[in-house]
């Protein structure tokens, strides 16, 4: 009886932190949803985000050797193919639907934020979410992994 009490105790915890967990805002999320309708209309990401500051490829270069943490956000395929050496994946399909996710990051810390340059959406949708998180220092890369190695900038 105590055993199937506890069990019961545990599920329903389980679904009310579930229901508590923070959700991004609606504008944001429709924001997000305009740059992955753009780039399934193979359009361009925008040259400027508000709020997001963009970095080419010698202000990252010199984050990297500064030692800020990239965040690869491309699927996980491609980031276990090739990434920018040291690269964390941090995949922003998954951070939509669970913004917990971020809680694992330092917000002390400089981030940039990257994926597969000017067509990709996941990276600038990834810095919205993560400046929206409360982190202050988080960069997006736009030219992204191909302009990285076009500039042979150390891969893994």
């Amino acid at each position: 009886m105590k055993r199937t009490i506890f069990v019961a105790l545990v599920i329903c915890l389980s679904f009310m932190a579930v229901g508590y967990a923070e959700s991004f805002p609606d504008a944001l999320v429709q924001k997000m949803m305009g740059l992955k309708a753009d780039a399934e209309a193979k359009k361009d990401m925008p040259a400027a985000i508000e709020g997001l500051p963009i970095v080419n490829s010698e202000e990252a270069n010199k984050l990297f050797k500064n030692k800020a943490i990239f965040l690869d956000n491309r699927i996980k395929a491609q980031f276990d193919t090739e990434k920018i050496a040291g690269a964390q994946w941090f995949f922003c399909d998954t951070l939509i639907k669970d913004p917990s996710l971020a809680s694992a990051l330092d917000k002390s810390k400089e981030y940039v934020v990257y994926c597969n340059g000017v067509l990709c959406w996941r990276s600038p949708a990834v810095g919205l979410m993560l400046k929206h998180l409360g982190f202050a220092k988080v960069y997006w890369y736009r030219d992204g992994l191909p302009d990285w190695k076009k500039l042979s900038f150390p891969t893994e």
